[in-house]
């Protein structure tokens, strides 16, 4: 699971998955249970159920867990009670999921990030926190997908390059710091290797799929009306182009070692991604 000769927790420790269906938390489970540890994988339709705004789901998923990989809710209100609650059912040791740029940022676009960490941080625990650029898989998983199917993705990020980082590669970095000793009270950004434009990416996913696809540079207005007429909300459609448009700053375009430092070894291309998910028929 990872190139560093780390000591490990003991295979039979608990682990707690929050948003085991999620896309870090369904890929995580199995990583993890593949190496022999005990999981609990959780969420509001998994094997476990847990909901953030159904407290009496809390204290089942915590009882006898060591250690929690924690993917904070939409809004932050549970956040600060749930750690306290986890912390008095004898978890010791959190992870979380949190995003690049978040200190500076803060509450402004992904407010539950920000308090994760505010709150894990204050706790009496063995935290760790990972920060993680955009992911390769919202191409083909989340929000962009659709848009590429159709041959055209409309953003308003600019050209600013962007690190993509693979998930699989967060989520083994998750595992290392669930189950080894040493990165206690650290913050690990994550990326990968390489960075490059929205519109640079889009041309390697059409050269690796086959297919025509198109970046277009819109503004954030053009993108919200887009959104609202495709029925997302408007107040989520204004936080994604807020968060896309603060891009621009170009505060998360250099690569960072996060990945290295914890695994030993580089993290995957954005082209190792484009070429396997193309031939999963990710765009098909």
């Amino acid at each position: 699971m990872t190139a560093n000769p780390k000591k490990q927790t003991q295979p039979d420790a608990l682990i707690l998955v929050l948003g085991a269906t999620g896309k870090t938390g369904r890929r995580l489970v199995p990583l993890l249970r593949d190496a022999g540890h005990t999981v609990r994988a959780a969420s509001r339709s998994g094997e476990t159920r847990f909901d953030w705004n159904d407290r009496s789901t809390w204290a089942p998923v915590l009882e006898g867990v060591s250690a929690l990989y924690l993917v904070g809710p939409p809004e932050p209100e549970p956040i600060a009670d749930f750690v306290d609650t986890a912390v008095a059912a004898g978890v010791r040791r959190f992870v979380v999921l949190s995003g690049r740029g978040v200190e500076v940022f803060k509450d402004s676009f992904e407010p539950s990030m920000a308090e994760a960490e505010r709150v894990v941080r204050a706790a009496d625990v063995d935290w760790t926190v990972i920060r993680p650029n955009n992911f390769s898989q919202n191409f083909d998983e989340d929000i962009f997908a659709t848009a590429l199917l159709e041959g055209r993705l409309a953003l308003p990020v600019g050209d600013v390059p962007e690190p993509f980082i693979d998930v699989e590669d967060i989520v083994e970095v998750a595992a290392a710091l669930l189950t080894e000793e040493g990165h206690t009270g650290r913050t690990y950004e994550l990326s990968g290797p390489r960075a490059l434009s929205f519109p640079d990416a889009v041309a390697e996913l059409a050269e690796a799929s086959g297919r025509p696809m198109r970046f277009e540079h819109i503004t954030p207005e053009a993108y919200v009306a887009e959104l609202t007429a495709a029925d997302v909300p408007a107040d989520i459609a204004r936080a994604l182009a807020d968060v896309l448009d603060w891009l621009k700053t170009g505060y998360n375009a250099a690569p960072v070692t996060g990945v290295r430092d914890v695994l030993g070894r580089e993290p995957r291309d954005f082209s190792v991604y484009a070429t396997a998910a193309a031939a999963s028929g990710a765009w098909n």
